[in-house]
């Protein structure tokens, strides 16, 4: 054999060495994601299994419901980061958000084609692949993870999108909600039905379903009027650090008609997949990006709240009924998907499979190492702060303690105020309507306007400090005695040994996964391309500042 020959005969041993490997089998599962924006841990089901009270005693969600019944309700599952396009970028490629370059910040994200992601890896292992509605965005090109719009089944139309706004238009013409409801529902449907006929006979299929009904803005009174949800059945139901007040609770009451048309929508493509005969041949995952946008705590925020999600699962021929104690990061999912794809998951993924904890029967703690997980963020709205800055912090998360690590603290988490007087400060009704008026890194609501609104008024400035303030290097929480995390114990002497434990258990972590902001000098987000100089809050997305 000639020197050329060798060569090249060990070049391809090589190259095959580096590819996934794929199962030869026939019985590999379709794979249903539904994946909502902003979404969080909310769900009726999840009412069974807190210890205090919460707006999930007064949700309706029987299909979400039926799927923790008949499956597994994961108790501990987790973002890698609570920004949608970090999330998303997480997600799709099995890794830590920090490990994905441009695709770790939102605004002004590009994708790196070169990082492998699950869908595109099962599509190359024979699997139909598609999507309706949002994948991965903000950034370029959108949804790129999933090869853009390729695979894109919405011809039907995008309406649940925007479900309340889109209902409220019919019912103020004068159609009755049901049929309203019906009437978008039927595009989730006409949409799924596409994406089903276009595949080959006993084709196996993943299918991504990710409306973004549950972002902001929804239609203000949506909750109450389309849905008959009455704010003041939450009363005592709200997190310690929200006001329990009357506009917060409607507004919460407008968040919770979203979950529940969500809820329905999900219902639409269970009864396809039944009508179809593929209920029993598929496994159903249903989680969310982030927790609640436009509140104190949640979405940007490394606290509970901001990075806690629902993640519910059904296994063909599973055990249902089992509620799983096991700490998931949902970068996790990617490998998990490509297992029971029969595809091996390349070694870049820093995901673990779920897939012994989804087969086993256990409830509990199924896996003993699954104890704890790492969460962080970098730059949300790219203009929050001046210069583009970004808001490094990372957090480590076990059954206890929550400890975050803030790596600039004299910078605002929440985005700068823009005013320093307040004869400077932007209106309420501006802040209730323009995220980027004032602390641009927490959505324009009608609660983030109201806090504002009450940021001189002795009885509330401690949920104004807690919502936009700027925050300490360490954080740490007792869960056992502070569920809501407002009592931060870090400088506590009694907590040195826990405080000191978990720091360097992160540093470990975030060293290991080779994250940016702890190796080398630790300014790789704060340099160009993460730092660059356009500013992505505008309406055209590339204006030079």
């Amino acid at each position: 054999m000639s020197v050329k020959s060798v060569f090249l005969r060990s070049l391809q041993v090589l190259l095959l060495a580096a590819m996934p490997v794929v199962a030869q089998t026939n019985d590999r599962p379709n794979i249903l994601f539904c994946f909502a924006d902003d979404w969080g841990r909310y769900a009726r089901a999840y009412a069974a299994v807190e210890k205090r009270p919460s707006i999930n005693q007064v949700l309706q969600t029987p299909n979400l419901d039926r799927v923790a019944r008949e499956g597994i309700l994961f108790k501990n599952a987790f973002v890698t980061a609570p920004s949608c396009t970090p999330c998303r970028s997480s997600l799709l490629s099995g890794q830590y958000f920090f490990r994905t370059g441009l695709g770790a910040i939102l605004r002004g994200a590009q994708w790196d084609s070169k990082i492998p992601v699950y869908p595109l890896l099962l599509r190359d292992a024979g699997y139909h692949i598609g999507k309706s509605y949002k994948v991965w965005s903000p950034g370029t090109p959108v949804d790129a993870p999933y090869n853009g719009q390729a695979y894109a089944y919405e011809m039907a139309g995008q309406e649940f999108n925007n479900f309340s706004e889109a209902a409220t238009r019919r019912v103020r013409r004068g159609m009755k909600f049901e049929a309203a409801k019906a009437e978008i529902l039927d595009q989730v449907r006409k949409n799924f039905a596409a994406f089903l006929s276009a595949r080959k006979p006993g084709q196996p299929f993943c299918f991504w379903f990710g409306p973004t009904l549950t972002h902001r803005a929804f239609e203000k009174g949506s909750g109450k009027e389309l849905w008959g949800i009455e704010p003041d059945a939450l009363k005592g139901k709200l997190p310690a650090f929200m006001p329990d007040v009357p506009e917060v609770r409607a507004d919460f009451t407008d968040y919770m008609g979203e979950i529940q048309a969500w809820d329905a929508g999900v219902g639409v493509l269970l009864q396809q997949l039944e009508a179809a005969g593929e209920l029993d041949r598929t496994v159903i995952v249903i989680s969310g990006d982030h927790g609640m946008p436009g509140v104190p705590g949640g979405k940007c925020n490394l606290y509970d709240f901001g990075v806690g999600v629902a993640l519910l699962a059904r296994m063909p021929g599973g055990v249902g009924g089992r509620v799983v104690e096991d700490f998931v990061n949902l970068m996790d999912l990617a490998p998990t998907f490509l297992e029971l794809g029969g595809v091996t998951p390349p070694v870049v993924m820093t995901g673990r499979s779920l897939v012994p904890v989804l087969r086993s029967s256990k409830s509990g703690l199924v896996d003993a190492e699954r104890t704890w997980v790492v969460t962080g963020r970098e730059r949300h709205v790219a203009a929050a702060r001046e210069g583009n800055l970004p808001y490094p912090h990372r957090a480590i998360r076990n059954q206890d303690f929550l400890y975050v690590r803030n790596f600039a603290p004299d910078r605002w988490p929440m985005g700068s105020p823009n005013f320093a007087t307040d004869t400077e400060a932007p209106s309420v009704a501006s802040v209730e309507k323009d995220t980027h008026v004032t602390f641009a890194d927490f959505d324009a609501s009608p609660t983030k306007a109201w806090i504002f609104s009450q940021r001189s008024d002795p009885e509330w400035k401690w949920h104004y400090d807690y919502a936009f303030g700027k925050r300490p290097a360490e954080e740490l929480y007792d869960l056992r005695k502070d569920p809501d995390q407002i009592r931060n114990v870090a400088a506590d002497p009694a907590y040195e040994t826990t405080r000191a434990g978990l720091s360097k258990r992160l540093l470990q972590v975030l060293t290991e996964a080779k994250d940016p902001r702890v190796t080398g000098d630790g300014l790789t987000f704060e340099r160009p391309p993460f730092i660059n100089p356009y500013d992505y809050s505008t309406p055209a997305g590339k204006k030079k500042r």
